[in-house]
């Protein structure tokens, strides 16, 4: 798991290679990853959008850039966490993410980037 503090929200990840979804002889390879926040300032905000890029170790690069987190644009409170699981595909046993959250302080409707740190995705038969 990787963490990152930006502007008092912690970002942590932690990332699950999914065999059952991957076909390696077609070059498919899935990822899972569990993305948890948490709002460690004295205030609420609301995850407005998400900004990814996307690195394949064949040299694959893509970006993307959409509104909430699956599906949803969650407020969270001082000191609660919100955590989610989402996936991303690759074309090589390798790859890396990272990426910015825009937060909006839900009282003075101020928005700031968070960062993402950088985390890896690593097929286990890459590993022996």
């Amino acid at each position: 798991m990787v963490s990152k503090i930006s502007d008092g929200i912690e970002v942590s990840v932690e990332t699950f290679y999914q065999p059952e979804y991957s076909n390696p002889i077609q070059r498919e390879f899935m990822f899972a990853y569990k993305v948890s926040i948490t709002n460690n300032n004295r205030f609420a905000v609301k995850l407005l959008s998400r900004h990814w890029f996307i690195y394949d170790s064949n040299g694959t690069k893509r970006e993307v850039i959409g509104d909430g987190v699956v599906g949803v644009q969650p407020v969270i409170m001082p000191k609660k966490n919100y955590a989610y699981v989402s996936g991303c595909n690759l074309n090589s046993e390798l790859g890396k993410m990272y990426g910015t959250y825009t937060v909006e302080h839900v009282l003075n409707r101020n928005q700031f980037k968070i960062a993402i740190p950088a985390f890896e995705m690593v097929a286990p038969l890459k590993l022996n």
